[in-house]
């Protein structure tokens, strides 16, 4: 007994060292194509149809195939994609930083708009892909879907892909489009993987008007919750660190603090089954309205640096991931024998995308108009279009959510999960690059020249977006900046100029019981021997 015990513990060891190995060896090939990528993204700075993103996925294809022909067929991935790794590792630096970097005022103009798009957008666009799929699928034999898996498909492509809009869209050129189409994108996410789970969770097989309401109500509440909660962990963030001064003696703790803080809010999010994309983004956002400003000068460049880097990283990886795993040949075998029923199923999926992306863009872009007065601020139709066209690929949250509708141990062997699987991958890659490359020529030809919206981009003089600008010198404070700014004298010019109204109403407010609190723009840090008031370390 004693040594069947040894030999099998033995054995085991082998086995775990063997897995060692491998992982190592994986682990090593990742990191050699990353910095692969980033080299040839590199070179590719100045292309106008290649970016990052699709650089990666090609270079994550190629890499598939080079491994399927060493191994002779048998395999060609390295690790097996995981919805875990992606949703608690890979997605959190992306979101935060969009919010740590996006330019708020940009952001909250077209607040609105953006809600109308990613929240209601979504639900048509779900509803459209869904009762596309019922109608067409149930007649294509794909065996063993039920009105769930329907359901779940529409949330699956409904979600956009937030993060290549970040790479073909520019911030600067473009604010408004970058603006409504990023904002909407994280919308979207949170709102496709708030449907999907409520899809799961909800017993379909007797809907009705109560269903729906309880829908709605779980909708509300995870959205505003999880608002809340990125609101509440940036805001304490904000208040450690103004009042400890943790930069007096150490920068590290400063920039360590503010990374676990924004996981932290993140992962909380996850724990109480919120939204956490959602809950990060605001996180990023209330981050760099207060607690940004509280910090050394050194922690400052540090943190911007250090987000935007863990934020590209995973980007690149979620790409090259994506590309690799595309090849996986276990996926492909069981399709093998019907492949005009997979080119089918992934074509009809595509031309649900197409329709149900330009069902809520166009009209809503219609009712968004009759709300705005300035011609600058309205959504044109060319406008319009470069927003239904960047808004239709679809990547790692679409996979992340199919692979945990339909896949088991990272394949399944039921004939029409795998056509499921195969077809949201064919969607991926071809949304991808195709929607990809040519979303940069479409703006260039569409709005020729993008620097007259350059007056829109936010006048902010200090944040983590426009770091050049020197810090703490004082200027261009949103005082200064007030002084200048049209006061409602009446009822007619609050319904005219809602925007702005709101605006400076936040802005008393939060220069009169905020800041005060949780510090902001013009808190200066402790610095040892500084000629600033040491009671308040405020200008004076």
């Amino acid at each position: 007994m004693g040594f069947e015990v040894g030999t099998l513990l033995t054995k085991m060891n082998i086995l775990s060292t063997t897995s060692d190995h491998a992982s190592v060896v994986a682990l090593n090939i990742f990191i050699a194509l990353l910095c692969i990528c980033i080299v040839i993204g590199h070179l590719l700075e100045e292309n106008r149809w290649m970016n990052e993103s699709i650089t990666a996925l090609v270079i994550g294809v190629c890499t598939g195939v080079v491994i399927l022909l060493v191994s002779e067929g048998t395999s060609s991935r390295l690790l097996v994609f995981s919805e875990d790794l992606f949703f608690i590792y890979l997605l959190p630096p992306i979101i935060f930083n969009a919010g740590f970097q996006v330019k708020k005022k940009q952001f909250f103009r077209n607040f609105m708009t953006i809600m109308l798009f990613g929240a209601v957008g979504t639900l048509i666009s779900f509803a459209i892909i869904s009762l596309g799929a019922i109608s067409i699928f149930s007649n294509m034999n794909l065996e063993p879907l039920k009105i769930g898996d329907y359901l779940a498909i529409g949330a699956i492509f409904s979600a956009t892909d937030s993060v290549c809009t970040l790479q073909v869209l520019n911030q600067d050129e473009t604010p408004l489009l970058y603006s409504l189409v990023f904002g909407e994108g994280v919308v979207n996410d949170a709102t496709s993987v708030v449907l999907f789970n409520a899809v799961q969770n909800f017993d379909l097989s007797h809907f009705s008007a109560s269903v729906a309401l309880q829908l709605v109500g779980n909708f509300l509440y995870l959205f505003i919750s999880s608002t809340i909660l990125g609101v509440v962990a940036g805001l304490l963030s904000a208040f450690i660190i103004k009042k400890l001064y943790i930069g007096r003696h150490s920068t590290d703790r400063e920039v360590a603090l503010m990374m676990l803080m924004a996981y932290l809010s993140y992962m909380l999010s996850e724990l109480f089954d919120l939204s956490a994309i959602l809950t990060v983004f605001f996180c990023g956002i209330v981050m760099s309205h207060y607690t940004w400003h509280n910090v050394t000068e050194s922690s400052r460049v540090t943190t911007k640096h250090a987000f935007a880097t863990l934020s590209f990283v995973a980007e690149i990886f979620i790409f090259l991931y994506v590309g690799m795993d595309a090849l996986d040949i276990d996926k492909w075998k069981i399709v093998s024998d019907s492949p005009r029923t997979s080119i089918g199923v992934s074509s009809i999926l595509l031309g649900l995308v197409l329709a149900g992306r330009a069902a809520f863009v166009f009209p809503l872009s219609f009712l968004s108009n009759l709300s705005k007065k300035s011609p600058e601020e309205k959504i044109h139709f060319k406008k319009q279009v470069i927003i239904w066209w960047a808004g239709l690929m679809r990547g790692a949250v679409s996979m992340a959510l199919a692979y945990n509708k339909f896949t088991r141990a990272g394949y399944t062997k039921l004939r029409g999960n795998s056509i499921m699987i195969t077809s949201t991958i064919t969607v991926v890659l071809f949304s991808t690059v195709v929607f990809g490359l040519m979303t940069k020529p479409l703006i260039r030809l569409l709005l020729p020249s993008p620097k007259h919206l350059s007056r829109m981009v936010s006048s902010e003089p200090v944040s983590p977006k426009s770091f050049l600008v020197p810090l703490l010198n004082g200027q261009d404070s949103e005082a200064d900046l007030g002084a200048h700014m049209p006061r409602p004298t009446s009822l007619r010019m609050l319904m005219t100029a809602p925007t702005h109204t709101v605006h400076y109403y936040w802005r008393k407010f939060d220069n009169a019981f905020m800041r005060p609190v949780f510090g902001g723009r013009g808190f200066v840090p402790y610095v040892p021997g500084s000629p600033i008031d040491q009671s308040n370390h405020q200008w004076q």
